[in-house]
Parts: C-alpha cells; structure tokens; sequence
C-alpha cells in the first residue's frame, strides 16, 4: 500500500536532519564564515587598498553583499547535492526513511527545506559578521532575509 501524501509529511524528514545537525552545528556555522570570511579580508581588505572608492563605497562593501549571496547559493548547493546524496546512497537513510509512513515526495521535500535552512543559517551567519564589521545599512539589511530564504529555496530545489 502506498503511503498517503501529506501536506507536512516533510517535516519528520526536516527534523531528522536538524537533530543530526544540531550535534555538529558549531563547526558547521564555522565553516560556512570560513571561506566567504577568507574572500572578505583577502579581496575586501587586501585588493580593496588598491581600487578607488566608487560614490564613496568601498570595495569591501560591494563585496560584502555578494559574500553573502555566493554563501547563500554554496550552502543549498552543497546540502541539497552532496549531504542528500550521501544520506541517500552511502548512509541509506533515504530507505530507512521510506519503510514508514512517509514517501518519496516527503523525504525529496523534507531534504529541499533542509537545505533551505542551512543557507538561511549560513547566510544570516554572514550578515551577522559583516554587520559587526560595519557594512551594513543598519536594520535595512533584515531585508536581505527574505531574498537568502528565497535564494536558499531556488538553489535547493535545482540541487
């Protein structure tokens, strides 16, 4: 018998993987900065000396944004691609997952969103630190949450 499709059949699948997570999170969020922090202070500060400033903004500041948008997209990215290929092929959770009562649309779903959440995570991480490094507007820069979520949703659903 099939199972029945269910509007939050997903979030078993969603929870699993957050649980799973929530034991490696620090060194997950610390390498998620590791890299677009890495871009920061090598391009930002370093080859950012040398270019002008442009309607008096600095290079780091145009920077920034697109650190946080290239985090955003690495994230869902690598979540929705390799981590879900190797729950589904190397671990076989994906199998233990569709001997309950949840099918294939749930664990596909449940794995999108997950994804989702780790680059919303990760690029909130971002904006985090570049707004203690003062390239921010302010609270404008909440507005940049929901194009991450959205950015998150697009590249997890193309994973």
């Amino acid at each position: 018998m099939l199972p029945q499709p269910s509007l939050l059949g997903w979030l078993p699948v969603w929870q699993r993987n957050f649980l799973v997570w929530r034991k490696l999170a620090l060194p997950s969020i610390l390498g998620n900065l590791a890299d677009p922090l890495i871009y920061m202070l090598g391009l930002g500060y370093g080859l950012g000396a040398m270019l002008p400033t442009i309607e008096g903004q600095p290079y780091i500041a145009f920077l920034a944004g697109g650190t946080v948008c290239a985090s955003t997209m690495n994230a869902a990215t690598f979540e929705a691609l390799y981590s879900a290929f190797s729950r589904m092929h190397v671990q076989k959770t994906w199998e233990a997952i569709l001997n309950t009562p949840l099918g294939l649309g749930d664990v596909v779903a449940g794995e999108l969103f997950w994804a989702a959440t780790k680059s919303l995570l990760s690029g909130a991480a971002i904006l985090v630190v570049i707004t203690a490094m003062g390239l921010t507007n302010g609270p404008l820069m909440l507005w940049a949450l929901p194009a991450i979520v959205l950015t998150g949703l697009a590249f997890a659903a193309l994973g």
